[in-house]
């Protein structure tokens, strides 16, 4: 177990292009909230060692000499920004776990870096604890996540909706390498190059050296990943290419949600006003952000094979998502099959040993968040255990099953918490 972690700066010191260093912000008043404790042992932490004085500071990224906030373009909501980057976001920087993998240390919400744009660099309790929720239930139910170790309260507040306590979440990902990263890699032959075959390296060795199998291994994983969210219901809410990943792992989840009645057309983000990101709508997108990753690989790669290579999402899609149906109904698609009523529910009632009997349900995640915010963190810890084995009925908490009350989802909104 490690009690003093070994930090490498792999990405920091081969893309200085891409790395910018920042300082995580002083925490007058720290305090540990939650901790993934199994996480903290894959990774070799001791969690004791994490809970002291020195782990909180370690988590908090104080005295942390090499952190950076990575540099990066995207499309936001369609429109391109030709630098974005890490505004509220440090990666601490890499660590090698029990078995040889390597992930990423980043901390969200650590105070305004280079690319703050304004911005106050904090993030709100509440919508790092739904980050830590949703991510950790995603890896329960075996879907591509980023996860999180732990968040924390700083002691400052944010001014957002109203004051509310600031929090830095600890999130651990194989990498952030993101479409956007492309894209902003993009304006140097050099540094597109060089940022690919880091890519091919660290997460498709199969591909090194080959950019349009890259490519090809990309579309693969993030169609896995999408195929998933599309079988639990899953809303991601905020689709920007910036948010879809290299790695395939879901990354950024301020505005996402789960459908409570199955319905295309559901989109809870309060800035979504079009209904851009909308649950039906979420393959189309991938496909979109895959394209402009394809655009930013052209001077590496031959344009017709790119353009034969995304002409072949839908069906890829298709056959991802068929498999993830005839999985969770635990057999073959019926003729005339359309799910109807509650979207967890239909699939349990079919296929029970097949299908989580819990999801992070909105008015669940709400109210412990609400709780929380009002320093009662039971509801949320409650919640959490629960979620870390949804295949399981929660004997002490039955109300988790429950559908939201009635009312609720029609005036569900959900915030990125910026």
């Amino acid at each position: 177990m490690l009690s003093t972690p070994v930090i490498q700066h792999r990405f920091a010191d081969a893309f200085p292009e891409l790395s910018v260093a920042c300082i995580p912000e002083r925490a007058p008043q720290p305090e540990l909230v939650t901790l993934n404790e199994p996480l903290a042992l894959e990774l070799g932490f001791s969690p004791a060692w994490l809970r002291s004085e020195d782990g909180i500071q370690f988590l908090l990224g104080q005295d942390a000499p090499h952190a950076v906030a990575q540099a990066y373009a995207g499309h936001q909501f369609g429109q391109f920004s030709p630098v974005l980057g890490d505004g509220r976001a440090c990666l601490l920087g890499e660590i090698t776990d029990m078995h040889g993998a390597q992930h990423d240390i980043h901390l969200k919400g650590s105070g305004p870096t280079k690319f703050a744009r304004g911005g106050d660099g904090r993030a709100a309790l509440g919508p790092m604890l739904r980050e830590f929720l949703v991510s950790n239930f995603l890896h329960a139910v075996n879907v591509p996540t980023t996860r999180s170790l732990a968040v924390l309260t700083t002691g400052h507040t944010v001014q957002r909706e109203r004051v509310l306590p600031a929090a830095v979440l600890v999130r651990v990902a194989a990498s952030h390498l993101r479409i956007g990263t492309f894209q902003y890699a993009a304006r140097s032959p050099d540094l597109l190059k060089r940022i690919t075959d880091y890519a091919a390296k660290l997460h498709y060795p199969d591909t090194v050296g080959d950019p349009l199998a890259l490519l090809e291994a990309v579309m693969d994983a993030q169609v896995r990943t999408v195929a998933e969210w599309m079988g639990l219901g899953f809303v991601h809410g905020v689709m920007n290419t910036d948010n879809t990943t290299i790695s395939g792992e879901t990354i950024d989840f301020g505005p996402c949600a789960f459908l409570e009645q199955h319905d295309a057309y559901a989109c809870f983000s309060s800035i979504d006003t079009r209904g851009r990101y909308r649950f039906g709508n979420q393959p189309g997108i991938l496909a979109w952000n895959l394209a402009r990753l394809a655009e930013s690989l052209l001077p590496l790669i031959d344009a017709a094979a790119a353009t034969r290579l995304c002409d072949s999402f839908p069906h890829r899609f298709i056959d991802a998502y068929r498999a993830v149906l005839e999985r969770k109904l635990d057999g073959p698609i019926p003729q005339d099959f359309h799910i109807t009523g509650d979207h967890t529910a239909f699939f349990q009632d079919i296929a029970p040993l097949r299908n989580p009997v819990l999801i992070p349900r909105n008015h669940l995640v709400e109210a412990a968040i609400d709780q929380a915010n009002n320093g009662n963190t039971e509801p949320f810890c409650a919640l959490y255990a629960s979620l870390t084995t949804p295949y399981d009925i929660p004997a002490q908490h039955p109300e988790f099953m429950y559908a939201a009350p009635a009312g609720f989802m029609e005036t569900f909104r959900t915030f990125c918490g910026t």
